[in-house]
């Protein structure tokens, strides 16, 4: 007879298994386990519920908090007024501003630069979360901690 505890014990390392079997996942995506997000948007933005949902697909657990101070919180966190995109979300001590795919924050998160975090200014079609047909390659810029930006990767 399998006890609960046995059952749960072998649900836990099947789970953990196939997550690091998946294609999207790596050493990177056991990592993103264990890093809680904490994602503020403008009330009522079904992108910004999107690229959440998106966050979670690649093993994130993302809270989302709604704000009419989304600009502030943006300034705050050190994104220019210039790089700031429609949602601003916090992973691992770094600042993660507008529809930034998954392959910039899985670097980020590996690499471990001394930055404030990645933007991805506006909305642009196509990005992670956001409907419509991509327009060329995604400009990601980086933000360091002195508030200088800078090209980090293009997808």
């Amino acid at each position: 007879m399998v006890t609960r505890r046995e059952l749960m014990a072998c649900a836990s390392v099947a789970t953990l298994a196939a997550t690091v079997a998946s294609p999207t996942i790596g050493a990177t995506a056991v990592k993103r386990l264990t890093i809680p997000v904490t994602l503020f948007k403008n009330p009522g933005s079904v992108c910004c519920d999107d690229y959440a949902a998106y966050l979670g697909q690649y093993g994130f657990s993302v809270t989302v908090k709604e704000s009419d101070r989304l600009a502030t919180i943006s300034a705050e966190a050190g994104i220019p007024p210039r790089l700031q995109g429609c949602h601003t979300a916090f992973i691992d001590g770094y600042v993660i501003d507008g529809h930034v795919p998954i392959e910039a924050i899985d670097k980020l998160l590996s690499d471990g630069p001394r930055l404030r975090g990645l933007t991805v200014p506006g909305m642009p079609p196509g990005s992670p979360g956001m409907p419509g047909d991509k327009q060329g390659p995604l400009t990601v810029y980086a933000v360091d901690r002195e508030g200088h930006s800078h090209l980090y990767m293009k997808l």
